[in-house]
């Protein structure tokens, strides 16, 4: 997945935000609060792209070729995977991720917030 692609995508997800911070990543986010991170990782000539996950999809994702707990993130104890390459998950499936990822980000919200961005009619459709 480029870049473009990324952006492409998360700006597809209703009610996104995206601001371009931390040496030129990619930043996007849901009522304020970021979803994912995109960019180049000082080590690889890859563009990654971390997420937030469900605890169960971080214990399994971190052990995966390609994956690896995210850098900064998951350090302080935060369940965030970086995909730093497609041994494991495929652009299919990294969408999915950052859906989840999106999901989860939204749910966290204050009611209020989740109201005014129309996120409760959303999680009553899916």
């Amino acid at each position: 997945m480029t870049r473009e692609e990324f952006d492409e995508y998360c700006r597809g997800l209703p009610h996104t935000t995206h601001v371009v911070q931390w040496g030129n990543a990619s930043v996007w986010k849901i009522g304020g609060k970021v979803f994912t991170v995109g960019g180049w990782n000082e080590d690889e000539a890859a563009f990654c792209v971390s997420f937030k996950t469900s605890d169960t999809s971080f214990e399994i994702l971190s052990e995966q070729p390609g994956c690896r707990p995210a850098p900064y993130l998951a350090s302080r104890g935060m369940k965030w995977i970086q995909r730093t390459g497609k041994k494991t998950l495929s652009d299919a499936d990294l969408k999915d991720y950052l859906a989840e990822s999106y999901r989860i980000v939204g749910t966290g919200l204050t009611k209020k917030l989740q109201g005014e961005l129309g996120f409760l009619d959303q999680e009553m459709k899916a």
